[in-house]
């Protein structure tokens, strides 16, 4: 019995399957029992000497059919209670009605009566409440009282009219085929129904996943039903739409007009190129594009939202990229040609039958190829694609190092750059040959374009973390005439310059640089003189020094 129990308990995990597989079918059976025995003494008495229910002993049957009405009474109330288990009730009361069946059967003059049919109703009901081997073991319980009951008439009752062994031999055979076949239908309807149950679960998985997918998704979608009521709009259209509490279920009238009639007149002519929407003064504008949905209930609509900011700058990105291709193939082929002008130049210059004004152009030929060569040499190192190696970089340390090089280069004095980090332990996340390369340059950026005189340029390197976001910051600070307002949007663009000797490139490299690295690099405009070029980095606050190793 317990391995029934366990067998039961590991097929119908589920609560509200288990008992309609178990409990409901034993109450439903309290129900037929009920029914069954009144229904025989009924029969009983309202028919009389005509019928052979109780011919051959009234008495027992009458008495057994009482027993039995009240039994089944008794059965539906611990059926409700739950009171056995429930394996140890539903073996009881099989047992319990196949042991009735058989003294009414023997009490109505034995298989001729015809209640030997009942039996194997008895089987077939409990092959379903206890499928496996128990429904073997009922149908044996079954025969066996057959056979005992024919036994008895046969042998020990005078005179008992018994229609032969043939007859008990059918009926077993009959029985322990009821069990087999009903066991067979009972494991093929858990088997299809444990399969439909896997489906429901997996489509129920599939459809979070669909989900998940759709709220993740970079463009905006928005489901509407025939009635045109969103019945689903990820988080990107409430964004585009400027809707964050948007509900499922509402209009889309009232979530936005402009897209609900855009929509009416795409159904109307549905080859009309699609128009943008104007969300808003402050927000980008959208691009939407539809498609019917056919549901049971009528068509409804799919509207995908597409941000044109984004859309413009990915093709923005790709054209810069054909651009910077391009770009470093002229100035690869410029090189060679290049070259010949400037050694042609320094052959040239070397001549002594040259006049004075003959050597000033050729030093004006040799000025201006140094400067082309260096916009190619700047040129062919932004389009590089050089594989960086962050590393943890103690800034205090790092400074110190930077500027005793920056000194020892000759471009200002030991007492014209100074540094301070507070804390004394920030440390930034950079490949440190890019962040010398970009320190480097807008420390030599304020040399050479301060309005001071050499002995008076300051610059400071100061390195501090910000109190709200905790990412730390660089600011690299000059005491120069700082850059005129008209410029600002300008100063990080390729090619611009303020100096006729100047390539242009510097700030736009560096700040290329400080991306490619997730790292911001920003102009900040001081009150008085001067300028400042803030690096804003990653937060590496926390992180172990192993884990930039």
């Amino acid at each position: 019995m317990p391995s029934i129990s366990s067998h039961l308990d590991s097929s119908f995990p589920d609560q509200e399957r288990r008992d309609s597989l178990t409990w409901k079918p034993l109450r439903l059976l309290t129900f037929y029992r009920v029914i069954l025995a009144g229904l025989l003494l009924i029969l009983f008495f309202a028919t009389g000497d005509i019928s052979t229910l109780g011919l051959q002993s009234p008495a027992l049957y009458t008495t057994t059919c009482t027993l039995y009405l009240g039994f089944s009474l008794v059965a539906g109330f611990t059926a409700r209670l739950r009171q056995p288990g429930y394996v140890l009730q539903s073996s009881i009361q099989v047992v319990v009605d196949i042991g009735v069946i058989t003294l009414l059967m023997h009490a109505s003059g034995g298989q001729s009566s015809g209640l030997g049919i009942l039996l194997i109703i008895s089987v077939a009901t409990g092959s379903v409440l206890l499928p496996g081997r128990m429904a073997f073991l009922f149908a044996a319980v079954a025969a066996m009282a057959v056979m005992g009951e024919q036994f008895y008439s046969s042998l020990l009752i005078h005179g008992a009219r018994t229609p032969g062994y043939t007859q008990m031999g059918l009926l077993g055979i009959a029985l322990f085929a009821t069990a087999g076949l009903t066991h067979l239908l009972t494991r093929r309807i858990h088997e299809s129904e444990a399969l439909a149950k896997r489906h429901v679960n997996s489509i129920a998985n599939l459809a979070k996943l669909n989900a998940h997918i759709v709220q993740r998704l970079q463009a905006g979608i928005i489901v509407t039903d025939h009635e045109h009521r969103i019945r689903l709009i990820n988080e990107t259209a409430r964004k585009l739409l400027n809707a964050p509490a948007a509900e499922e279920g509402k209009p889309l009238n009232t979530l936005s007009p402009a897209l609900f009639h855009l929509l009416q007149d795409w159904r109307k002519a549905p080859d009309r190129k699609p128009t943008l929407l104007d969300t808003g003064p402050a927000s980008p504008k959208v691009l939407p594009q539809f498609t019917l949905l056919g549901t049971e209930e009528g068509i409804g609509s799919l509207i995908f939202l597409e941000d044109t900011a984004t859309m413009e700058k990915q093709a923005q990105q790709n054209k810069l990229a054909s651009l910077g291709r391009l770009s470093a193939s002229i100035a690869h082929e410029i090189r060679n040609p290049l070259g010949a002008i400037s050694h042609a130049s320094q052959l040239l210059n070397e001549s002594a039958a040259l006049s004075a004004e003959d050597h000033r152009l050729t030093t004006i030929i040799s000025d201006h190829t140094r400067r082309v060569n260096t916009v190619v040499k700047n040129v062919l190192q932004l389009s590089r694609s050089d594989t960086s190696m962050p590393q943890r970089i103690e800034l205090k340390t790092w400074l110190k190092n930077f500027i005793d090089e920056f000194v020892l280069s000759g471009n200002c004095g030991a007492l014209q750059i100074r540094f301070s980090v507070n804390p004394d332990d920030i440390a930034v996340y950079m490949d440190p040959s890019l962040l010398h390369q970009v320190i480097w340059n807008l420390c030599q950026n304020a040399v050479q374009h301060s309005a001071q005189e050499p002995q008076a340029i300051r610059i400071r390197l100061v390195a501090t973390r910000s109190d709200t976001s905790r990412t730390p910051t660089l600011d690299i600070i000059d005491n120069g005439s700082g850059i005129a307002d008209e410029l600002l949007d300008t100063i990080f663009e390729p090619f611009f310059t303020t100096k006729t000797n100047g390539t242009g490139l510097g700030l736009y490299i560096a700040r290329e640089i400080c991306e490619s690295s997730e790292v911001h690099l920003d102009y900040l405009p001081l009150a008085g003189e001067g300028s400042c070029f803030r690096l804003t980095f990653p937060d590496t606050e926390g992180l172990s020094v192993t884990a930039f190793a």
